[in-house]
């Protein structure tokens, strides 16, 4: 039988835990983006964390990258914290492909989180430097044609979402490019300004600016349907020229360690739905070619479906081009 003493701990140490889960948050609270700091996943985080706040006690939402290794390594960060609620994950479709682009990945994806719920859908946009010949997507596919083992093709690095829509857009058009990885998109995108790389598929996070300036040229959205923002409502689809079938959005979702208690994600989740509301956040997401999530995948278990289907989704396409890191 328990002592007098022990059953008197056992009360206090349930009690504590109880006052600490309801006080939650009592501090700041640090989203780990996986990617160097200016790139498309940094801006949402930027944007979502001034607006999460206000359902989190109005307690500072903190944003560190950790770039490296196409997002593994601050994912496998937030899967060793301590799953106390005060280190998230903002991480977007690399979450689903690591599994089939890492052979020693080091978490698991489906068993080391909590899933708090997804953010929004991204699309991607196919650019060109803008010295480029072509000056349309018709133009551009003869170019690339006429220029087979020269063409130069931009990405963020190995699982990042322009290199994913790169190694698909290769794959469609059955034309080899000489990929040129680099340490995030934001060097990437200098480079496709400056004409030292030839063409880059990514997120409109990240191009529309770029788009709407006339810094780069823009050929096509990865969408089924055309966007309706202004910078990018011009914009013919793949699907409409040619490429039947090519649809790539990139999604983003939030995560918190395993074991993170029920209370604390509860809350979250719940944060997250009032900030995914707030008129300033859509508007911000809208300017960037971004949707923000209002389906099922918003609630944590249909978060987890989704992102379980769509490894089954990617492996398949990545295994088949036979790109893996170790």
């Amino acid at each position: 039988m328990k002592t007098t003493h022990q059953i008197l701990t056992a009360v206090a140490l349930a009690s504590a835990a109880t006052c600490s889960l309801a006080a939650y948050p009592e501090k700041a609270i640090t989203i780990v983006v996986p990617f160097a700091a200016g790139g498309p996943t940094d801006k949402v985080a930027r944007d979502l964390g001034e607006v999460l706040r206000k359902g989190l006690n109005n307690q500072t939402v903190l944003i560190e990258n950790v770039g490296g290794a196409g997002g593994t390594l601050g994912a496998a960060k937030v899967a060793k914290a301590n799953p106390d609620g005060y280190t998230l994950l903002l991480h977007h479709i690399g979450m689903a492909t690591a599994p089939a682009l890492y052979r020693n990945l080091p978490y698991k994806v489906l068993d080391d989180f909590e899933y708090v719920g997804m953010v929004n859908d991204v699309p991607m946009t196919l650019i060109g430097r803008p010295s480029l010949p072509a000056n349309n997507y018709a133009e551009l596919v003869k170019w690339l044609e006429a220029n087979k083992g020269k063409i130069n093709l931009a990405n963020a690095g190995l699982g990042a979402a322009s290199h994913l829509c790169g190694l698909l857009f290769q794959q469609s058009l059955k034309i080899d490019m000489t990929t040129v990885p680099y340490k995030g998109t934001a060097p990437a995108m200098t480079d496709i300004l400056g004409g030292q790389v030839d063409i880059m598929c990514d997120q409109t996070t990240n191009t529309s600016g770029q788009i709407a300036a006339g810094k780069v040229k823009a050929y096509a959205v990865t969408t089924m349907k055309p966007l309706s923002t202004p910078a990018l409502a011009s914009l013919p689809t793949l699907d409409s020229q040619g490429l039947k079938g090519f649809n790539v959005s990139i999604w983003h979702g939030l995560y918190a360690p395993k074991g993170t208690p029920k209370a604390v994600v509860d809350q979250l989740n719940a944060a997250l739905r009032t900030a995914l509301k707030d008129p300033e956040f859509i508007k911000r997401q809208e300017a960037l070619g971004a949707v923000v999530v209002t389906d099922n995948r918003l609630n944590p278990v249909d978060h987890k479906k989704f992102v379980e289907a769509e490894i089954a989704k990617w492996g398949p396409a990545i295994k088949a081009a036979g790109q893996y890191a170790d």
